[in-house]
């Protein structure tokens, strides 16, 4: 099927590794022209050469989402750069240092890094006639997953916000839907660490999955591509689990 990307501008955060850097391969792939951001320099510098490689426009800043001025200078130079913005996709994480600084540092990169994209690029958006926005939230955030917290909560609101703002946007022709992954393994990511770490963790969550095995950030990366695309232009204001069926609640 052809998603007619081609040609579309997509600006992704966080996009020099794991699940952001499959988005961006993805949908250079597809034929996007790409942004990223991501802390490191050197990471950013070598995802963008590879997105370049596949015959596209990229562009990337080392850039840390929870500096408002920053993320927004960097959606600015991103339009730019790009000639436009038609896809959005919102997938910074903060960190989770413990205590209230944990809360903290969710909320300035999740929520705040969230709203900061959304307000500096919906008037490129607008101008464009319309796109696509996609907030990357997670299954913690729809059933109690290890202890209450900052990660689990503050993704609860970004899919709360992701609804709402799918109404206020859809007049101007810009479509807004969430994504909720569940375990999705990456060498080196979190459940690497966990599975080496944690083991026994690691194997109840793994048996806990029915389709017996964690995802990967490809798999994610498609349904990113999908909802990004004209093809899903009917598609707004929906959260699409993507866990191999780890939740167990029936989705209405």
């Amino acid at each position: 099927m052809d998603l007619q990307l081609k040609g579309k501008k997509a600006v992704i955060t966080g996009g020099s590794r794991g699940i952001g850097r499959a988005i961006a391969e993805t949908l250079a792939d597809e034929g996007c022209d790409v942004a990223i951001c991501a802390r490191t320099e050197d990471g950013v510098n070598e995802a963008v050469e590879s997105l370049k490689s596949k015959g596209v426009n990229a562009f990337g800043q080392a850039v840390d989402v929870g500096d408002g001025d920053a993320l927004k200078a960097w959606i600015e130079a991103s339009a730019e750069a790009l000639g436009g913005i038609d896809v959005l996709v919102s997938n910074v994480s903060g960190g989770q240092p413990p205590g209230e600084e944990g809360w903290k540092s969710i909320f300035g990169h999740d929520i705040l890094g969230a709203v900061r994209c959304v307000e500096a690029a919906t008037p490129h958006l607008v101008k464009d006639g319309g796109g696509s926005i996609i907030m990357v939230s997670s299954t913690a955030a729809l059933e109690k997953f290890m202890a209450a917290g900052p990660y689990n909560a503050l993704k609860a609101a970004l899919i709360q916000y992701s609804g709402a703002l799918s109404q206020d946007l859809a007049p101007k022709g810009i479509r807004v839907n969430a994504i909720s992954p569940g375990p999705i393994f990456i060498e080196g990511g979190a459940w690497d660490n966990i599975k080496k770490n944690m083991t026994p963790f690691y194997e109840a969550t793994l048996a806990d999955i029915p389709l017996g095995r964690m995802g990967t950030a490809e798999e994610v990366a498609a349904q990113v591509a999908l909802l990004a695309s004209p093809r899903g232009g009917f598609t707004t204001g929906t959260n699409v689990v993507i866990d191999g069926g780890l939740t167990k609640r029936i989705q209405f």
